[in-house]
């Protein structure tokens, strides 16, 4: 193994320790407050969560990776300096929260894609119902805020605000992912717009929380949010690749779904913006229905038109944008490490 690969190696399990602590400092609260939900509700989160199966009985499945909780808690002690872990352990309600509002949108997205699988099973709408399902969603979003109403840490308040104004954001970004759907061309920088929203605002309203939760300054919170956006953007470019050619044993949906949907995701946009024909050739694929081996087709054209490379490319630009901004809030990032072994380890995933 080279040098490159062992760092990689070493912040990839260094990452893995943040998250499965930071699922066990979560997990009891989230529990508890998917458990207060009213019976028909409770039994599709917690079918949700992976925590049951449909018919109600116990599940052994996971409730997803906990970045964002794990970015709340990371964020927390790296800007409360010697009182980190303290911090880190008032932040639970607010990443318990962070948990909660990133599942209302996944439960929502499911529906609005139409997805038939998340995390290796059938999504919660398939198995209760669209209704169901979406109010479920809502039922979240609620808890969300409720936790962080009834939290008695005086950063409580400014972290609701910053959760509800994110959450507006994010359904703006999401409403535009639709729009885009339906129209033949879309620019690439209002693509990125679009995807900063969808992803990158609920990343670094995380961030923001942890530091509002460590008694950071504005400069400092504001910079927190900054870093978290741009590694969320580096997260949405990933994504979109693994969309196209991951590997559905790992993914747990089918082969290039992003394409048989027409989804504009970035490197799709990308590649119809290259001026190639390569890139006509993706754009005569989404405007016709996609059968056979259209969907191969249309994977190889994009990576052809450049929309991998650039992708990928893009994808480590805005890593070291992120890196920037969170130098201005912890200007020693020897005290960041876990920020910044959680954001190298979702820009570098493959699956």
């Amino acid at each position: 193994m080279g040098a490159t690969e062992a760092v990689a190696a070493g912040e990839g399990q260094e990452a893995a320790a943040l998250l499965e602590r930071a699922r066990g400092a979560v997990d009891p609260l989230l529990r508890r407050a998917v458990g207060s939900l009213p019976g028909s509700m409770r039994r599709v989160a917690m079918y949700h969560f992976g925590w049951e199966a449909a018919d109600g009985t116990a599940a052994a499945g996971g409730a997803g990776k906990a970045v964002r909780p794990a970015l709340v808690l990371a964020a927390a002690r790296a800007l409360a300096g010697p009182d980190g872990a303290a911090a880190a352990d008032a932040a639970v309600r607010a990443a318990v929260a962070v948990e909660l509002a990133h599942n209302f949108t996944l439960l929502h997205d499911d529906v609005i894609d139409r997805d038939a699988t998340r995390r290796g099973r059938p999504t919660a709408w398939t198995v209760f119902g669209t209704a169901d399902a979406i109010i479920t969603g809502d039922a979240m979003m609620a808890l969300a805020l409720q936790l962080l109403a009834e939290d008695p840490h005086p950063a409580s308040a400014a972290a609701s605000a910053r959760l509800a104004a994110c959450i507006v954001e994010l359904c703006a970004g999401q409403q535009a992912d639709c729009a885009f759907e339906r129209r033949p061309q879309v620019p690439l920088e209002e693509c990125l717009v679009m995807a900063t929203a969808k992803t990158g605002a609920l990343l670094g309203c995380s961030c923001a929380l942890g530091a509002l939760y460590a008694g950071a300054g504005e400069d400092e919170v504001d910079a927190m949010d900054a870093f978290g956006r741009e590694a969320g953007l580096a997260f949405q470019l990933i994504d979109d690749l693994i969309g196209i050619w991951g590997d559905p044993g790992h993914t747990g949906k089918p082969v290039g779904a992003d394409l048989l949907a027409r989804k504009k995701s970035l490197p799709v946009v990308a590649a119809l913006s290259s001026g190639t024909a390569a890139g006509e050739e993706l754009a005569a694929l989404y405007a016709g229905p996609m059968e056979g081996d259209d969907v191969r087709r249309a994977a190889d054209a994009v990576e052809r038109a450049g929309g991998r490379d650039w992708a990928q490319a893009h994808a480590a630009d805005r890593m070291g944008r992120a890196v920037q901004q969170l130098s201005r809030a912890v200007p020693d990032l020897g005290a960041a490490g876990g920020l910044l072994a959680l954001a190298e380890f979702v820009t570098r995933r493959t699956r």
